[in-house]
């Protein structure tokens, strides 16, 4: 891969893409459902992988899905008013201009059941359960719960989040991080 050629990444279970600096993107690793191989265009702006799928934001603010689709991963709603996107393992997240957030795909925990609202400014999603920075900096998590991982920390001093396989966390307004679900490998 070419050094300084590079916007954004994200990576997938098996796989991997990348927005170029022409708003492209290149996709490498697992392919066998089409999930590295990303359309054709300059017209992007963020990506996120999932299992065996993909999604990408476009400039215009809609958003397109490839890849494996057995559960409706790849087939994100239509509309152009979308600021942020996250993939988990079967189920996708969109966060609206408006600050509300939609969901597709799987939904056997929940994990494609949002809150409502318009209050929202950052989403994450894992295997099976998602997350939700709301603008007060406090967190709401839900989906599958089993180590705890759809139970964020109380407080409202948290200004980004993630979401793993069976873990989750977030950064503090004061550089800290904070982790909490599964644990059995330190993550």
């Amino acid at each position: 891969l070419q050094e300084n050629a590079f916007l954004t990444i994200t990576a997938g279970w098996y796989h991997n893409l990348a927005i170029k600096k022409d708003g492209s993107i290149i996709g490498w690793g697992k392919n066998d459902d089409g999930e590295a191989t990303p359309p054709n265009g300059k017209n992007f702006t963020a990506v996120a992988a999932g299992w065996d799928y993909s999604l990408a934001l476009k400039t215009d603010g809609s958003i397109i899905g490839w890849g494996r689709n057995d559960l409706g991963q790849a087939t994100p709603p239509a509309g152009n008013d979308f600021a942020a996107i996250a993939a988990g393992g079967s189920h996708g997240l969109a966060l609206k201009t408006n600050g509300s957030i939609v969901a597709w795909g799987n939904n056997d925990f929940g994990q494609a059941t949002p809150p409502e609202g318009n209050d929202f400014v950052a989403i994450a999603a894992g295997s099976d359960h998602s997350l939700a920075l709301k603008t007060d900096g406090s967190i709401v998590g839900w989906g599958f719960n089993r180590t705890g991982e759809a139970t964020p920390p109380g407080g409202n001093n948290y200004m980004a989040i993630a979401a793993g396989g069976s873990h989750s966390l977030a950064l503090r307004n004061n550089g800290t991080i904070t982790g909490w679900g599964s644990d059995g490998y330190g993550q």
